[in-house]
């Protein structure tokens, strides 16, 4: 099939290769023109593993290519972002452009599939009710579908590949055509559901992770006041057969986590409790750690340099979406007290992709590991208390080992661990 894809993101342009590098012909639509550039290079700026050498191999068999507009095609994928508003409702300007776009050059006979993460409803109704407009039957004259992703970057396209889908048509028709498009390439199980179903079920997979990671953030601070390691607690309770905590941490981002969630309260808010409850709990975690940081450091006179490792919302990745690390730098930026240095060598935001780790902890009250960026592993802790000024460190990962960092006179702190009172 010839493929036109709209939005190549962290998720459309992983799609696009996928689906080019299996017997399709694809065309990548999106608004930024260094995005479409790169492409017809072979070449991609964001960072993800095997990303550029399947699309130069893919570019250059004539298999894919990118436009600065849509094309008439077989099907219609679209991967566009779907964020929230500042009072947490769902933004949905982007499906609505994305599905306007595609008016002009559909027709009837069509595939046209959203991919992005959406609330309830969004495919039957919202989209439904544009090509109505537009003047389709969206249950007769064409073939709509949801089907989500289910993806880690930095795996992203062994995880398209492996991972199982649920794919949601507007009927079972739909849902049937669509499957059998994603089966080019899709490897794991793919289930067929009707899109609200598939819809909720993305959003729920999300919730999940974000529920249990407000359980464990709320565990390290009842550990902090209690003087117990929080992450002892998690490790043994781990051995239950039926116990899955997960890790607490500075906050929750990534364009899933961190919103997905709040498509569910802004939809019920007088059901969702636990989820409301469990999102203001990781949204609230920078402010806790600021707090934390204030804290530490309350016995320094005059500025207090704090050097923070790790901007980026997860390791070893350069996304920074939602990242709780910039939330977290702004609430120090505010504070007039604090001078604050970023060093992550994935991203360059305020120059902390080509500076230093030792320079940055030059005369630093405190070091803030935010990111276990492999990077961060195997650090001279010896260099970095010559460097200090007040030779202390804050763990928010669990990422250093308590026994090392000590050995080299370091102070150290682990968030969800009470054991240094102040």
């Amino acid at each position: 099939m010839k493929i036109c894809v709209i939005g190549l993101g962290y998720i459309g342009l992983p799609t696009a290769a996928m689906f080019a590098s299996s017997g399709h012909t694809v065309v990548g639509f999106d608004v930024n023109k260094k995005v479409i550039e790169a492409l017809n290079q072979g070449k991609v700026i964001i960072e993800e593993p095997y990303l550029e050498e399947m699309v130069e191999k893919a570019v250059k068999q004539g298999t894919l290519r990118a436009s600065d507009k849509p094309e008439e095609a077989d099907a219609f994928i679209i991967c566009v972002p779907t964020p929230i508003l500042p009072d947490k409702s769902p933004d949905l300007s982007y499906v609505e452009s994305g599905v306007k776009v595609i008016i002009p050059y559909l027709k009837k006979g069509n595939i046209v599939i959203l991919e992005s993460t959406s609330p309830p409803g969004t495919t039957r109704d919202f989209m439904g009710s544009i090509l109505r407009e537009a003047g389709f039957n969206p249950e007769e004259d064409l073939y709509v579908a949801y089907c989500p992703e289910r993806v880690l970057p930095g795996k992203i396209l062994k995880e398209l590949r492996e991972n199982s889908r649920v794919v949601g048509g507007i009927n079972e028709k739909s849902a049937e055509v669509v499957k059998n498009l994603y089966k080019s390439f899709v490897e794991g199980e793919i289930y067929t559901s009707d899109a609200t179903t598939a819809e909720m079920c993305k959003l729920m997979e999300n919730t999940y992770r974000d529920v249990n990671i407000a359980l464990a953030n709320e565990l390290a601070m009842l550990c902090e006041k209690m003087g117990v390691n929080a992450w002892d607690v998690i490790r043994f309770a781990n051995k239950h057969p039926r116990v899955n905590l997960h890790m607490p941490g500075p906050g929750v981002g990534g364009h899933c986590i961190a919103v997905d969630p709040w498509f569910i309260v802004s939809n019920q808010p007088e059901t969702a409790k636990i989820i409301n409850l469990a999102r203001n709990t990781n949204d609230g975690m920078p402010h806790y750690v600021f707090e934390k940081i204030k804290n530490l450091t309350s016995d320094v006179d005059g500025v207090r340099k704090v050097c923070i490792l790790g901007v980026t919302y997860k390791p070893d990745v350069d996304d920074m979406r939602e990242s709780p690390i910039i939330e977290l730098i702004h609430l120090l930026t505010e504070d007039k007290i604090f001078e604050t240095v970023v060093v992550d060598s994935h991203v360059d935001y305020e120059g902390s992709k080509d500076r230093n780790l030792y320079d940055a902890a030059e005369g630093a009250h405190l070091v803030v590991l935010a990111v276990n960026h492999n990077e961060f592993k195997n650090v001279d802790f010896g260099r970095i208390k010559n460097a200090m000024k007040c030779p202390r460190v804050l763990d928010t990962r669990n990422f250093w080992d308590a026994s090392i960092v000590e050995k080299e006179g370091l102070e150290y702190h682990l968030l969800g661990w009470g054991r240094h009172k102040r």
